[in-house]
């Protein structure tokens, strides 16, 4: 790691790395080849989690969270990426989201979503409406107090069949400025509830194991106790929690980029062709070289975004240009890595191959690198009226 540390950072990064070494990296090839993460192995990481101080560690400490700030949760976002998602996701960071949670809704959600005893799910993305969240075709109608919910949700991540579902659907429409616009709300779902059927969806190649679940709703009751912060002000809650996902998607992309590099260092110099090490042939050594370079600059971009959310200046082309360029690095790094290790690298004894398929995702999920490169456009042309 390229980024300066203070010493309550340093101590926090090694309770981090040796956590994971003990508790997660023994389990990462049984998980690969399970497809899952057994529910005693879950629970398991999840408690001692809780023992070492790092469960819901990002939520502040007057709800019960860890309390750690965004640069902070960076240096323990960073290490997660090193391994799989589907057994660092045991160990919770329960939607930022949350904290919009008024009277009893913290009791019956906040509350246990720190504690462990539930768990929740971010559903946003619809089956013809991903990015484009203007598409969204779930709506919740008024029925005198109540709220009725339709629609359908997927490609909804978690580790585990969730408890509630924080769901976005559209509650109407406003005249704006720029055009009609569908006014979108966050509603608190529960599980079990008549009409909500959630079902695990699609197996994904990348981090085999981490779930993604299919959420359908048929005529929802909902109460109006189940509205997360103001009716029509979902995206505006979202916001926040998209940026800054958007930015430890980055920063996982430089642990997991680090770990696949050292694995290429490595083999670079003991691997011999034609009597040297294949590191010394150009060809080979400045593949590592650019490596060094992409991962340092990922890094520091990392940490300017950081700052800025710290600081409370954070804007939506920050986080977009740190998810664009660290994940575009990391498969970059990724496949010159399977490029050096040759054969061996696509073969199952090794975890190069794994590492590989699992980079693959980070372009795609929480924003493709399309629509990053959409939201930095727009804020450059917006300010001149284009």
């Amino acid at each position: 790691m390229t980024v300066t540390l203070s010493l309550e950072n340093e101590m926090l990064l090694k309770t981090v790395q040796t956590f994971l070494e003990r508790e997660v990296y023994p389990h990462e090839d049984l998980v690969d080849r399970m497809g899952e993460v057994p529910l005693d192995l879950g629970h398991q990481i999840e408690a001692r989690s809780k023992e070492a101080g790092l469960f819901a560690a990002n939520l502040p400490e007057n709800v019960g969270g860890g309390g750690l700030n965004y640069k902070a949760m960076s240096i323990v976002e960073r290490e997660y990426g090193k391994t799989t998602h589907a057994l660092h996701s045991w160990i919770a960071r329960p939607t930022e989201i949350l904290l919009a949670c008024e009277g009893d809704q913290i009791e019956r959600y906040l509350a246990p979503s720190v504690t462990g005893e539930k768990r929740e799910l971010f559903a946003l993305t619809e089956p013809e409406a991903g990015s484009d969240v203007m598409g969204m075709k779930t709506n919740a109608r008024r029925d005198g107090k109540d709220w009725i919910l339709n629609g359908s949700k997927h490609f909804i991540s978690g580790p585990v069949m969730p408890d509630f579902a924080i769901v976005f659907a559209a509650t109407g429409v406003d005249e704006t400025p720029r055009g009609s616009r569908k006014r979108v709300t966050a509603f608190l779902v529960d599980t079990g509830l008549t009409g909500f059927d959630c079902q695990e969806g699609n197996k994904c190649v990348s981090y085999r194991g981490y779930k993604n679940f299919q959420l359908s709703f048929d005529n929802v009751r909902l109460g109006p106790n189940q509205i997360l912060g103001e009716e029509g002000r979902g995206l505006e809650l979202s916001g926040k929690w998209l940026g800054m996902g958007r930015i430890w998607v980055g920063a996982t992309c430089c642990g997991k980029a680090e770990r696949i590099m050292d694995m290429a260092t490595d083999w670079a110099a003991n691997r011999k062709q034609f009597g040297k090490p294949i590191g010394s042939f150009q060809a080979t050594g400045f593949r590592l070289a650019d490596m060094a370079i992409g991962l340092r600059t990922a890094d520091l971009l990392v940490a300017d975004a950081v700052q800025r959310a710290d600081e409370g200046r954070m804007q939506d082309q920050d986080a977009a240009m740190v998810k664009v360029y660290c994940s575009e690095m990391l498969n970059k790094v990724a496949d010159d890595t399977v490029q050096i290790f040759g054969g061996m690298g696509l073969m199952e004894e090794l975890p190069i191959q794994r590492l590989w398929r699992d980079s693959r995702l980070e372009r795609i999920w929480d924003g493709t690198s399309e629509i990053q490169r959409h939201i930095i456009t727009r804020s450059i042309l917006r300010p001149l009226g284009a």
